[in-house]
């Protein structure tokens, strides 16, 4: 079972109401991070605060927790403004804020960014909100044309400040800052502190208190949650996981070929978005696999050893042992696909009374007792299984047809009129090219770029589905 804290670490020992305590303990904070410790207790008094660390160090809690504190959720007005640097930061902020604001009624949390229509955003805005997670230009829209107002602002938060200056935003944040009270708490959080933050303080806050964390070895990036089940309870353990945790994108380990198949087909009975990678695959299945995975355009891969070897997804956000494996060193190896880059990653393990031998090697190896979890406690988010924001179009010719990525870009923004942030990674291959676009307009791309041309010629598309 999952040893306790000391006192001063642990998240029970802030100042939150009992709701928000009983939902952190089911979203497994336990323990707060470095930053959460350093920064929590002083935020909660309603201080600014300037918090250095570095991406996946935590942060997010570290600020959503007082915007809630500071919340009255029976006000519909925007009461807290989040800025992020890029659109997928701003999704994963939300993504967080609602789980944590799970325990409160009603608290809606709507994002702003920019690839997505004004007008559904307004519609959004025009219902009420608590929360507003957005970019600095997008925010900015909004408050332009008057489906915005700031007035009612008592956090304001400002995430990875230093990108956000890097990226020529200053005059947004002066200018959407100058529309907030001046009564209000600023908690600026950053992974550097160049000159620019220093003035940034300087006009925007109120003698802050400043926090700098040092980076922490890499393995507690990875927050590893153990699961006991019987046998039989594997497969709707692993649906378990995906409805209460939620990832956007998911690498679900097993050690045969025929249980690869298995959770795969069930998971896609069940809705989910599930492609299975193993070794006897042909090429062009593979192919199309990995593209599927890493382009966003997939959910859930469930896959062997032997199939990932060398599989290097960037920003994975969780990894399922939907078996333990009997080679402690290959769970080391698995579970680090997750939290890279300095990104929190998740590791959740599911094991049936016969594999506890294979989880004392695994405990051995890494020096540390695994932390276990009753499955009763997974309660499922609301919305369904989690469908994948991009869909894939294969295009029929590639680098043999001197097709580049360009090429396809140009015909879908130039020549179809579809915006760049539609459009997601292409992949040219040999014979084949594959384009990420946004899900809800697929088979429209699908059939417009099928009358189009691309170098001059027509090509032949297709939308790949599950």
């Amino acid at each position: 079972m999952p040893s306790t804290p000391p006192a001063s670490a642990a998240f029970d020992s802030l100042a939150l109401s009992a709701p928000i305590q009983d939902n952190l303990r089911r979203l497994g904070y336990l323990e707060m991070t470095p930053i959460q410790a350093a920064t929590l207790p002083t935020a909660l008094l309603g201080k600014d605060i300037i918090g250095q660390a570095k991406t996946g160090s935590g942060k997010t809690a570290a600020f959503a927790l007082p915007l809630l504190a500071n919340l009255n959720a029976r006000r519909f007005a925007v009461q807290a403004l989040v800025l992020c640097p890029t659109r997928e930061l701003a999704d994963q902020v939300t993504t967080e804020i609602r789980r944590i604001a799970r325990a409160e009624e009603n608290i809606k949390v709507v994002t702003l960014t920019g690839g997505v229509p004004l007008r559904g955003q307004a519609a959004s805005l025009e219902h009420g909100a608590h929360v507003v997670v957005g970019t600095p230009g997008r925010v900015i829209d909004h408050l332009d044309r008057g489906h915005l107002q700031l007035d009612a602002v008592n956090t304001l938060v400002l995430d990875e400040a230093d990108r956000m200056l890097d990226m020529g935003f200053l005059d947004d944040i002066v200018k959407v800052v100058a529309q907030c009270p001046r009564e209000r708490q600023t908690l600026l959080f950053s992974a550097t502190y160049p000159e620019g933050i220093a003035q940034l303080a300087g006009k925007f806050m109120r003698d802050p208190a400043t926090v700098k964390v040092e980076a922490q070895h890499a393995g507690t990036e990875i927050e590893q949650r153990w699961y006991e089940i019987k046998d039989g309870e594997r497969i709707r353990a692993v649906t378990m996981l995906l409805d209460h945790f939620r990832p956007e994108t998911t690498l679900a380990f097993c050690n045969t070929k025929a249980r690869c198949r298995e959770v795969a087909d069930a998971l896609r009975d069940r809705g989910y978005s599930a492609l299975a990678l193993y070794g006897e695959l042909e090429q062009r299945e593979r192919d199309q696999v990995l593209v599927r995975f890493a382009n966003r355009s997939c959910s859930v891969l469930v896959a062997t050893d032997v199939a990932a070897r060398g599989l290097d997804i960037a920003g994975l956000a969780a990894v399922i042992n939907v078996d333990v494996t009997p080679d402690a060193e290959v769970h080391v190896h698995r579970i680090g696909r997750t939290g890279r880059a300095g990104e929190a990653g998740l590791a959740l393990n599911l094991a049936s009374l016969d594999e506890m031998g294979f989880v004392g090697r695994i405990e051995q190896l890494q020096g540390r007792p695994s932390q276990w979890h009753p499955l009763a406690d997974l309660t499922p988010a609301p919305g369904g299984p989690l469908r994948p924001k991009m869909a894939t179009l294969h295009i029929q010719g590639g680098r043999k047809e001197k097709i580049r990525p360009g090429d396809v870009l140009g015909a879908l923004t130039a020549d179809l009129g579809y915006t760049r942030e539609q459009v997601g990674k292409i992949n040219v291959n040999e014979f084949s090219t594959y384009v990420a676009v946004d899900s809800a307009i697929a088979p429209e791309v699908a059939r417009r770029l099928a009358g189009a041309k691309i170098k001059g010629r027509g090509v032949k598309v297709r939308l790949l589905d599950d």
